[in-house]
């Protein structure tokens, strides 16, 4: 049997995407230099730490370390690289459009390295970036050299497994011999290989985060009617999912979707969309009733408390989901200063988040457990739905809030329980 080739791959930025991308490929086999500009990042990976919290990822580095090197350097990245990922951050820019500064910056240093076979974009770009990397390309003596969309579809909290066995491989090449190359690359890996031009490998990825956005959206609609005609979402959501046609998946109420992806991916659909000067109507809906309903809470809390100065209010869970420390774009940021505004006092408890100094957070408290995050609380919103949440002593908590009000924006806890116990228990979508 023949042995399957070894390839080297430089991986371009030791974010969340480039440190997955370069540890999985390790992993592959395949010897992979990850090169990031933050020399401090570069230094934390050199010494075995890693810089976020994903489940998995540590021990994939430390698995590989001998095929895994981190540096700064651009020589060292390079040097007998067949195959260039660019991994960088494409965050939006003032005018809504994705700021591809980063992608370009990567794409000029390419030039004089005759010696590459391919270069693959990880990082999300708006449909047509391909067509003018490849022009750059071109222009810096590389036209030669393959170029392919190979888009992620990670999940924080479940990357390394994601990576190394996903729903499918995208490949947009415009031509046979890169898109086999990389499809050879991730052999190994438990997933079928899709294959087609790279502006639709472009819009594969902004479509998928779009229509997970648009079932989250919708079934939040459905549960705030849910609370105005007496019905119970989490019922409704379960016979609907049972639907093979629908499915399950994304069917989760609660007070609102964010993430490095959803958010950005979303306005980078519908900028894009926009600058076709065509309107996605669904699209904006959806980004409407999201940003409506983190705010929906807040005015659940001061219709119960009648106001919301003075109060105090323990946010429990700050991070966009659990299994992950990741802050971008979370609910809580929303909430807490939201609450402020109000005046309010905020409370707050996570395992992994790690807030940056700067508003809300700086006016805000942290606690090291959840119960003393709530202890002299008047209310609570259950924000991210940590497993640690179930195992609260919520007895011993309702004696020592003020008042013992919880809006559960995750449905989390069981409603006819926590009634016992004494609270005033409110949910996403419950009667």
């Amino acid at each position: 049997m023949a042995h399957k080739p070894v390839r080297q791959v430089a991986v371009f930025g030791a974010g969340y995407i480039g440190l997955v991308t370069g540890a999985c490929l390790a992993e592959l086999g395949h010897r992979v230099v990850v090169r990031d500009i933050d020399p401090a990042k570069v230094a934390l990976l050199r010494s075995g730490d890693v810089p976020i919290y994903e489940p998995g990822l540590g021990d994939l580095i430390a698995r590989n370390k001998e095929r895994l090197t981190f540096t700064t350097d651009l020589d060292e990245t390079l040097h007998g690289a067949e195959l260039a990922y660019v991994c960088v951050d494409t965050p939006p820019s003032s005018s809504g459009d994705a700021d591809l500064s980063r992608v370009w910056s990567v794409v000029r240093s390419l030039e004089g390295a005759a010696h590459l076979r391919a270069v693959a974009m990880k990082s999300t770009v708006p449909v047509g970036t391909g067509t003018r990397v490849r022009a750059a390309l071109d222009a810096g003596g590389l036209a030669h050299v393959g170029y392919a969309a190979n888009p992620e579809f990670t999940a924080e909290g479940t990357a390394v497994h994601d990576f190394l066995h996903p729903d499918r491989i995208v490949i947009g090449a415009s031509d046979e011999a890169t898109a086999a190359l990389i499809s050879e690359l991730h052999e190994g890996v438990d997933g079928p290989v899709v294959v087609m031009d790279v502006r639709s490998a472009e819009m594969v990825k902004l479509a998928s985060n779009a229509l997970l956005a648009t079932k989250i959206s919708f079934i939040n609609e459905i549960a705030t009617l849910c609370e105005k005609t007496g019905a119970d979402v989490e019922e409704v959501a379960r016979a609907v999912g049972l639907d093979h046609r629908l499915g399950p998946h994304f069917l989760r109420p609660g007070v609102g979707w964010g993430g490095s992806c959803f958010p950005k991916d979303s306005e980078a659909l519908r900028q894009l969309a926009s600058n076709t000067g065509y309107h996605l109507q669904l699209l904006s809906a959806v980004i409407e009733v999201n940003n409506l309903q983190k705010r929906r809470a807040v005015q659940k809390l001061k219709d119960e408390l009648g106001t919301l100065t003075g109060m105090r209010v323990a946010l429990l869970g700050l991070t966009f989901k659990p299994g992950t420390d990741d802050m971008r774009e979370a609910t809580s940021t929303v909430l807490a200063s939201r609450l402020l505004a109000e005046g309010a006092e905020v409370r707050c408890w996570d395992p992994m988040a790690r807030p940056a100094e700067v508003e809300p957070w700086v006016s805000t408290t942290r606690h090291a457990t959840p119960e003393l995050a709530l202890e002299g609380a008047d209310a609570a919103i259950l924000v991210t739905e940590w497993p640690q949440l179930k195992d609260v002593d919520w007895a011993g908590a309702a004696a020592v809030m003020r008042r013992p009000v919880l809006f559960d924006g995750r449905n989390l806890l069981d409603p006819a329980g926590m009634r016992a116990l004494g609270y005033t228990y409110m949910g996403v979508g419950r009667p």
